[in-house]
């Protein structure tokens, strides 16, 4: 039975306020406003208000905010905390660790005139003045379907239905429909493994030119802590202990505002140990001494997980296709040598708005191809700084952490990034873990309460939650795939890489069972990108779902 939906027309649609959609919808606007015409634009967000789902570590380089808006600071924006000082660990064992001196450290690690920042505060503040200026901001709403003419052109998105049970019907007397949201060019700004950003790709073939893309899983606390052991804008990395070249990954201790820091560990999803537990690592990775110095008599507050994309230079899509154009993390310009995404993100956003506003200025109608874009692009500083960091990743894929890292120095300090070598990685992270025949198992010790903690007093304070009578929002192309197939041969992996406890292998007897708790569900998109079969999908669920991060 066909519904009837209400439509709503715009000039320029932007999907996702992260900082590419934000910076993107301010700039339409500025455009708009220099010319002395208008540019109708509308922002529709997932989560329950803007910033709801935003994560990140966060040390953030305000180049593009200062071209965005030069007068940031007058404005008000909330970088608060000026980086202090670098240190970086390679940590040997559960108790030891290698201070690296600083004259050794690539100098993408070098974080002077970065600011230790809540990204979804900074979103927040985007969203005022996005607002400020014209925008129209519509929370809660999630783009469920890209909406495609008869002659392949992008014209916008349908908004997923609100009110349907976990079977599919109409619930009576709260069932609404989506609505429509048509725009002459839509920019999708989802984030990392956006759900129509990934379906675009595939459409569009925008990724048959690129090396496969690569992803990492990155999990953080935000902890108050003991005052007498709080310096504010210092900055910690480290890499070693508990993972390794197989199982690749590093963690982030940054020194914030009020007492508090943010805790964090990012594993490398090319991982290939079926038996390795993302969230398990993190937890006692805390235990070690330069990370347990300062947590210890400290309090948690918060914990959040995410995907991020790190393929880099190697990896981008083609940028347009007819009607639309992907940007920031839904297209993967994170710069994984510095840990980075938000300015290179809020730059994409940028260089897509001007390509419409140019477009749009001089009278077209939309649904081309905004090939100023890619040019932009390629004129730019953002081109400049992901080409010279593309070897970072693969580097570290192909030589290990120790020969990565010495090779990423030589690449960084000695040659700038513009090295006669180009290292390539076209493994993709899903096809990388061995079967648990050859594999070690991995004993986790327990949390304590204290310094460590399990995933569902971690999923509480992520204030997630979801409309629990509706669909189910993580698809299996095959129900028998994970009992019949990844259990025997990997002991079903998703039980561990999940956060949230989202999969579980249920016993019922002599007949073991796949359970999805989709509550549970933090959205990090993990999932999606590490199931060996390429079994599960993510799709977003009913707007205002999911977590609900506050200062994260």
């Amino acid at each position: 039975m066909s519904v009837e939906r209400d439509v709503m027309e715009y000039d320029v649609l932007v999907v996702g306020a992260g900082p590419s959609g934000l910076s993107a919808a301010c700039r339409l606007k500025q455009a708009a406003a220099a010319a002395g015409k208008e540019i109708s634009v509308c922002l529709v967000e997932k989560g329950s208000e803007v910033g709801a789902h935003i994560l990140s570590g966060a040390v953030f380089e305000p180049r593009a905010l200062e071209e965005l808006f030069p007068n940031w600071k007058e404005l008000g924006a909330p970088l608060n905390t000026p980086v202090a000082r670098d240190e970086v660990y390679f940590l040997t064992g559960p108790e030891k660790g290698i201070k690296t001196p600083g004259m050794f450290v690539p100098r993408t690690m070098h974080n002077e005139g970065n600011y230790i920042i809540s990204l979804g505060n900074l979103c927040r503040w985007l969203a005022q003045q996005a607002e400020g200026l014209g925008v129209e901001i519509y929370p809660g709403f999630a783009a469920q379907e890209v909406i495609v003419d008869e002659g392949n052109v992008v014209r916008g998105v349908q908004i997923g239905d609100m009110g349907v049970d976990r079977a599919g019907h109409h619930k009576e007397g709260v069932y609404t429909p989506g609505i429509e949201l048509r725009a002459k060019y839509t920019l999708f700004a989802e984030g990392c493994r956006g759900h129509l950003g990934k379906r675009l790709i595939k459409r569009y073939r925008l990724d048959e030119n690129s090396d496969a893309q690569h992803y990492g899983i990155g999990l953080k606390e935000l902890w108050t802590i003991d005052p007498a052991k709080h310096e504010p804008g210092l900055v910690i990395h480290g890499a070693g202990w508990p993972l390794n070249s197989a199982n690749p990954g590093g963690f982030f201790l940054y020194h914030l505002e009020n007492h508090q820091v943010y805790a964090g560990l990012i594993v490398d999803l090319s991982y290939s140990n079926p038996y390795l537990s993302p969230f398990d690592e993190f937890q006692r990775i805390k235990h070690h001494p330069v990370m347990k110095k300062y947590l210890e008599g400290g309090k948690r507050v918060s914990y959040g997980a995410r995907a991020i994309c790190k393929g880099g230079f190697n990896s981008l899509p083609k940028m347009v296709f007819p009607g639309g154009a992907l940007i920031g993390c839904d297209l993967g310009t994170l710069n994984f040598s510095k840990i980075k995404g938000s300015h290179t993100a809020m730059k994409s956003g940028m260089l897509a708005a001007d390509a419409a506003a140019a477009a749009l200025l001089a009278g077209g109608e939309g649904g081309d191809e905004l090939a100023a874009y890619p040019e932009s692009f390629k004129a730019s500083w953002l081109y400049d700084e992901l080409y010279r960091d593309r070897n970072f990743g693969p580097a570290m894929h192909k030589l290990g952490v120790l020969f990565g890292s010495a090779f990423n120095y030589v690449d960084q300090n000695w040659f700038r990034g513009k090295g006669p070598v180009t290292l390539h990685d076209n493994t993709p992270d899903y096809a990388t873990l061995k079967p648990a025949a050859q594999s070690r198992k991995i004993e986790y010790p327990k949390p304590d309460g204290v310094i460590s903690f399990d995933k569902l007093s971690s999923v509480f304070l992520s204030s997630t939650n979801h409309e629990e009578d509706q669909p189910v929002h993580l698809l299996l192309a095959d129900p028998a795939v994970p009992i019949g197939k990844n259990l025997p041969l990997y002991d079903e992996p998703a039980q561990r890489y999940c956060p949230a406890g989202v999969y579980e292998v249920v016993s019922e007897g002599a007949a073991p069972r796949f359970q999805i708790n989709a509550q549970n569900c933090v959205h990090c998109k993990t999932c999606d990108i590490k199931d060996p079969a390429q079994n599960i999908t993510w799709v977003a669920p009913e707007g205002s779902g999911g977590p609900n991060y506050a200062n994260m």
